[in-house]
């Protein structure tokens, strides 16, 4: 049997965004998979929940995303780049029961957070676009011509955050958008200079939305839900102000919304609930109240068919879990999906279909009854691939941390492990800061690959992470990024070394963004690892802060800004420690990184080079802070071979001169002559 190699990427099928029918009959989902080294193909197929093999619904065109059946569950839209030279999404519908999708937008900002109206006539979406756009009707139809924005020069920047992604805004702002799905008409319903986001439609004229316009949106993260009524053409008022990381609404027909609420007070180092405003009452409910987790990250809240009851996704221990809690709060919530990493959701008449990935596989299709009690998997999308592999299965551990509390980790040996044996150590560190790793998610392909070429990989979810509660969370605040993770790390690098089939001189660590900060910090504060790689990680605070989207991050969790703690700032950072730095360590960046802008690699490797470390910087052209779960499948590969390549290199189990040393060998795109 094989074992897993970096260039299986391109072999590997990837599922998302899975919703049922309204008769409860079929899951709609995305299959995507690599179709070059530049550039994925992602289709809508169609499973039927009691059992069959899925069906491709959409053609083969480009990439697909966002099904949503209508209410009549006749039509399936969804957002797509077929047709189009440029990656803007336009609207499509198609007939369920046969026949050719028709486009129903040609929009310059393309399409995105798609809404069925309750009566099929409509479909509310958003796009991002310019004050000329929409002076020149670009927003709501091109008239077919082809039409590219061209980059401002100069490029002139009046907010104060102005880019974010891989792209600057260049005056672009989110707007909330109808489309009448048989004429074929798009109209705008919001304007202005502030940005919009989560239509969710009360009934057939009224829409819900938030709305961005208290004092600087960038400063803060305040959103108005707003009302507009389509029969008086106007937004009507107001309903409630909350705070949270942009706009996540659930209504019913009778008047109540599910809104995402997070205390504004030090935000990053809180916890999401879930709130539910009466609009006939005026009571506001928490019917997350009694679960010490933050909502979010496997799908969006819904309400259940009977409008009584919320779904809703969190981080829990290792695993993303959904969960089931009356909107009056009159009971505490229960786990309807309690094992594996759920990345999508949705709720039918009497199931709930979601995505889950295992130890032992990427992630399918499943779905189970309203409360949880049976589930059936019904896509194997990676069968042959996994048939052939080697796939081992997590050790979960539990140690003690740095301060004495439970920490949750995991080991993986790797196929051919003999107990009796040595292997090198290769440990794995998460971003967020307060993210929570978990055995599978997008980390699954990694881990199995660090475990084929030879490696015991440990992983763990220090304080900071989420899935523990907000006290677990917040234990990096204050300024602590560093220390406290540090300890609880090395704790855990303890515990395992102490086994007698890992070698103590043979250990290598590596992590991305936060993940990456650490990294540079542990190589700073110790030389027991043999190598290292950091990957678009925050190396100094101070400038990290003028260069990010996230500088919020800064002023929370470390409740500082430069001009007032510099040196504060500074002592935190990585860099500044890089005189001390023994371990061989090479840097991951990506050019079009703007949340660690790659000012932050290009300062730490010339504090490595002054320095006398072994390191190289590696940058990737046309790639974010994503690169790693979403680039260009030549460029996630590449990533995967030169971490292998770097560990290989100073690791005394591998036959392999220094990646220094090595020129393009061992990479496949250097093969390929890609």
């Amino acid at each position: 049997m094989e074992t897993v190699r970096a260039k299986d990427y391109h072999e590997i099928v990837q599922v998302g965004e899975p919703r049922v029918s309204p008769d409860g009959e079929r899951v709609a989902f995305v299959r995507t998979v690599p179709e070059s080294g530049e550039e994925y193909e992602a289709t809508v197929y169609v499973v039927p929940v009691g059992g069959d093999e899925p069906r491709q619904f959409t053609v083969s065109e480009g990439v697909d995303g966002q099904p949503r059946w209508s209410p009549s569950g006749d039509r399936l839209a969804f957002v797509s780049t077929r047709g189009a030279d440029d990656d803007r999404p336009q609207l499509w519908v198609m007939p369920t029961d046969g026949g050719e999708a028709r486009r129903v937008t040609d929009v310059v900002g393309g399409v995105s957070d798609i809404a069925w109206s309750p009566d099929g006539s409509r479909i509310a979406f958003v796009q991002q676009v310019t004050g000329e756009d929409r002076e020149e009707g670009r927003d709501t139809d091109i008239g077919g011509e082809e039409y590219e924005p061209e980059d401002p020069d100069p490029r002139v920047i009046d907010r104060t955050v102005y880019r974010a992604g891989e792209r600057y805004f260049d005056g672009r702002r989110s707007h909330v958008y109808v489309a009448d799905v048989e004429a074929e008409e798009v109209t705008r319903l919001t304007d202005g200079d502030r940005d919009h986001s989560g239509p969710e439609w009360a009934d057939e004229t009224t829409l819900y939305y938030g709305v961005e316009r208290t004092g600087d949106p960038d400063q803060n993260i305040a959103v108005d839900i707003a009302e507009y009524d389509l029969d008086a053409g106007e937004e009507t008022e107001t309903v409630v102000q909350t705070t949270a990381w942009g706009a996540t609404l659930a209504a019913t027909s009778d008047g109540r919304l599910a809104y995402a609420h997070t205390p504004e007070e030090n935000a990053t180092l809180r916890q999401t609930e879930l709130k539910v405003l009466d609009r006939e009452t005026g009571e506001v409910t928490t019917p997350t109240a009694s679960l010490d987790r933050t909502v979010g990250g496997g799908m969006e809240p819904q309400w259940g068919p009977d409008e009584e009851a919320l779904y809703f996704a969190t981080p829990d221990e290792g695993d993303v879990a959904v969960w089931r809690a009356p909107g009056d709060a009159s009971a505490d919530p229960e786990r309807v999906v309690a094992e594996g990493t759920v990345s999508g959701a949705s709720v039918g008449e009497d199931a709930v279909a979601f995505v889950r990935s295992e130890w032992d596989h990427p992630g399918d299709v499943f779905v189970s009854t309203l409360r949880g009690a049976e589930t059936r998997r019904l896509t194997r999308v990676n069968r042959e691939y996994l048939d052939e592999r080697a796939i081992c299965q997590p050790e979960e551990i539990r140690f003690e941390g740095g301060d004495g509390r439970e920490i949750q980790g995991w080991v993986l040996t790797p196929p051919d492990f003999e107990e009796s044996e040595e292997y090198p150590l290769a440990v794995e560190i998460h971003g967020g800061p307060h993210s929570m790793w978990t055995t599978s998610g997008t980390m699954w392909h990694e881990f199995q690959l660090l475990a084929a070429r030879g490696y015991v990989v440990f992983w763990s979810n220090p304080r900071g992470s989420s899935g523990y509660g907000e006290e677990f969370m917040a234990a990096i605040g204050g300024g602590e990024w560093g220390q406290v993770a540090y300890d609880d790390i090395m704790a855990g690098v303890d515990e395992v070394a102490s086994r007698e089939y890992v070698d103590e001189e043979n250990m290598f660590v590596t992590g991305g963004s936060y993940g990456g900060y650490m990294t540079t910090w542990v190589v700073g504060h110790t030389d027991r690892f043999a190598g290292a790689v950091s990957q678009r990680g925050v190396y100094e605070l101070n400038s990290f802060y003028g260069s990010t989207d996230a500088f919020k991050l800064i002023e929370w969790d470390f409740d500082a800004t430069p001009w007032d703690d510099h040196d504060f700032l500074w002592e935190r950072s990585p860099a500044a420690y890089a005189d001390r730095v023994e371990t061989p360590t090479l840097l991951v960046h990506s050019d079009d990184d703007f949340r660690v802008p790659v000012n932050n690699a290009e300062m730490l490797y010339l504090l490595y080079r002054k320095n006398g470390v072994e390191t190289r910087l590696v940058r990737y052209p046309r790639e974010g802070h994503e690169l790693s779960r979403s680039g260009e499948p030549g460029h996630v590969v590449d990533r995967l071979e030169r971490i292998v390549r770097w560990f290989d290199g100073y690791s005394d189990h591998h036959d392999a001169p220094k990646a220094l040393e090595r020129g393009e060998e061992g990479l496949s795109a250097g093969e390929d002559g890609k």
